[in-house]
């Protein structure tokens, strides 16, 4: 199994994440399947089912795919737990498309997707308790007027490519679209971690505020008892793929704290509670038409 060239002018077509293959498809409506104890590894896309009902993917590996796994058409009272997963950078580590009650948990998602999870008019839906890392903004987008979802207990990390072949590539977004971008109503946001670390000299628009949680839309979002911390960092590049992350993982040493926007809500959302996730200045909200309580503050 081998990624083609594709067009795009990549010296080696290895890292197109290109090559027309799917591991499973399901084409029409299904109930009750189950995808268990597998192993997925360069397929263009892994696993893409349409119209599932009570669909089970469980303690699965997979990675290095286009796109891992995608829930199109709609479906309903499905989960994805305990699984090892990492897209390319051009598709979904998790894509689910007009669903309600899906639960998603217990996952490990790593780079280089350029979503870890992205939510497509999905509604009633949990993502709790997952270690998300991304090397781009855009780690979880619930687009489409997404609502009463439920993101908790997640440890979101987002910090820069360190292997050589992948530098300088990356999922075309800046950093004021939002590590989490929400558009949809009554969504609870309770109780994440974030952890922001990256050089300035790589934030793009240059000189911008990179921004966490990002609300673009829709009214009665509740945010609340979440934990930020941003650091500038220098990353060191490596030839070696693992030895590059796993030092890049590891790297925890005092560095300079990282100017950020916590949360920033748009004017077109409204009638949203932000509690306990940033301090006055790193959040950017209305507060005559938006309920705000800062997170205490040293010497305040």
């Amino acid at each position: 199994m081998h990624f083609i060239e594709d067009g795009s002018g990549e010296t080696n077509p290895e890292n197109t994440y290109t090559n027309g293959k799917t591991g499973i498809y399901v084409a029409s409506a299904c109930d009750s399947f189950r995808i268990t104890g597998m192993g997925f590894v360069y397929l263009e896309h892994g696993t893409t089912i349409y119209h599932a009902d009570a669909l089970t993917i469980h303690d699965n590996f997979i990675a290095e795919c286009g796109n891992c796994i995608e829930l199109r058409g709609g479906g309903q009272a499905s989960k994805i737990t305990d699984i090892l997963i990492g897209a390319g950078f051009k598709g979904y580590s998790i894509y689910a498309q007009n669903f309600g009650g899906l639960l998603i948990t217990a996952n490990n998602v790593f780079p280089r997707g350029a979503s870890s999870i992205y939510f497509d008019g999905v509604t009633r839906s949990s993502i709790t308790n997952n270690r998300l890392h991304s090397f781009y903004p855009g780690m979880v987008v619930c687009r489409e007027n997404c609502s009463e979802n439920l993101v908790s207990s997640n440890h979101f990390l987002r910090d820069h490519e360190p292997w050589t072949p992948f530098v300088g590539i990356d999922n075309g977004l800046d950093d004021l679209y939002g590590l989490l971008y929400i558009s949809g109503n009554n969504n609870s946001v309770i109780a994440n971690h974030f952890s922001e670390v990256i050089n300035t000299q790589n934030i793009k628009p240059v000189g911008a505020t990179p921004v966490i949680i990002r609300i673009v839309s829709g009214n009665g979002n509740y945010i609340s008892n979440n934990h930020v911390v941003a650091t500038e960092v220098h990353a060191k590049i490596s030839d070696s793929c693992f030895s590059a992350q796993v030092d890049a993982l590891l790297t925890t040493e005092a560095s300079e704290p990282l100017t950020i926007t916590t949360v920033l809500v748009k004017i077109e959302s409204l009638q949203n509670t932000i509690l306990d996730s940033g301090s006055d200045a790193q959040v950017v909200t209305d507060k005559t038409v938006n309920a705000f309580r800062a997170t205490p503050t040293t010497g305040a």
